[in-house]
């Protein structure tokens, strides 16, 4: 029942509102699910690749060393400035299950990806508790990290060549790929089943971009977050939802009555997304992450929140890619 009741609770929470993590207020954007029969057909966002070439998109800043001790920075740096104002703010999901989600239990965001932020403010501060959450869309992300209004984002954020020209990224800290979610009796068992089907992504994500240049021409259809997209199918609005894997496994888990099919459509490794200026804090994610790789805080987390979600063995953390 726990895990049907999310599904529930959750869409609720899309609705509007807001909710306070750890005495703080995080805002609840409003949802943007059409009514019935008023679906709102999304025109793609230009393709992921847009011909330019950054290189290798998946290769970060290496650190420069071992991490400072916690809340003895080095003075001048982002760190020190963070560290200065008392608190990590991180923009995060709070509609993905078991990656970033409020627990209608608790009314507290958690998840996977939380873990890995409170791991960078436990770098910080010594304290995992020294951090501010602010729930954001997929479309979201960039203008937050951009304007400055979070220190990082964590919220299955893939790394583009496109995105790098607005935000830096972390070295990858987790490796997904897209697929498709149905309901059991769509007859859809794959991409090349989706010829004029209606099918549901996020705004602002890869998933998006992916759908368009699919041959089988799918519509696609676009909402604030992964929930709305679920709402939809479960009231026939759109045929399919296509995402990373281990959202499409967060919403199945929700509704028995979906599953998800078909071979991978396109490779999403996430990076954790920083202001282009902060290179420094770059340098001190990417110690952090080789840190919680080496002592079983990745694999902990993985195991805690993904292990029900993606039966069988823990996969190995990802390696990292430096370039300077």
């Amino acid at each position: 029942m726990r895990a049907r009741a999310v599904v529930v609770i959750a869409a609720v929470f899309a609705l509007g509102g807001c909710g306070t993590v750890a005495g703080t207020t995080v805002p609840v954007v409003a949802a943007q699910v059409p009514t019935p029969g008023g679906v709102t057909e999304a025109a793609a966002p230009a393709g992921v690749n847009t011909g330019e070439d950054c290189g290798d998109p998946l290769a970060s800043l290496a650190p420069s060393g071992p991490l400072p001790e916690p809340g003895r920075m080095p003075p001048g740096s982002t760190m020190d400035r963070i560290v200065a104002r008392g608190k990590l703010v991180v923009g995060v999901d709070q509609n993905t299950y078991n990656f970033g989600f409020r627990d209608p239990f608790t009314g507290q965001i958690q998840g996977f990806d939380i873990d890995m932020a409170r791991a960078v403010a436990r770098a910080l501060f010594g304290d995992p508790s020294r951090i501010q959450l602010r729930a954001l869309t997929s479309e979201q992300r960039i203008p937050a990290v951009r304007d400055g209004a979070v220190d990082i984002v964590v919220r299955t954020m893939s790394i583009t060549c496109e995105r790098r020209r607005e935000v830096s990224f972390s070295a990858v800290y987790y490796d997904a790929s897209q697929r498709l979610l149905v309901k059991r009796d769509s007859g859809i068992t794959g991409a090349a089943d989706l010829a004029g089907r209606r099918v549901c992504a996020t705004k602002g994500s890869t998933s998006l971009s992916h759908l368009a240049s699919l041959p089988a021409r799918p519509v696609p259809v676009s909402v604030a977050d992964w929930t709305d997209c679920l709402v939809m199918m479960q009231q026939r609005q759109v045929d399919a939802v296509s995402t990373d894997d281990v959202i499409l496994a967060g919403l199945a888990a929700q509704d028995r009555y979906t599953e998800v099919v078909g071979e991978p459509l396109a490779d999403e490794p996430y990076g954790m997304a920083i202001p282009q200026q902060d290179t420094d804090f770059v340098r001190f994610v990417n110690g952090v992450l080789e840190r919680i790789k080496a002592d079983g805080t990745w694999t902990g987390a993985y195991r805690h929140w993904l292990g029900s979600l993606l039966p069988g063995p823990v996969p190995d953390p990802p390696e990292p890619r430096y370039a300077g």
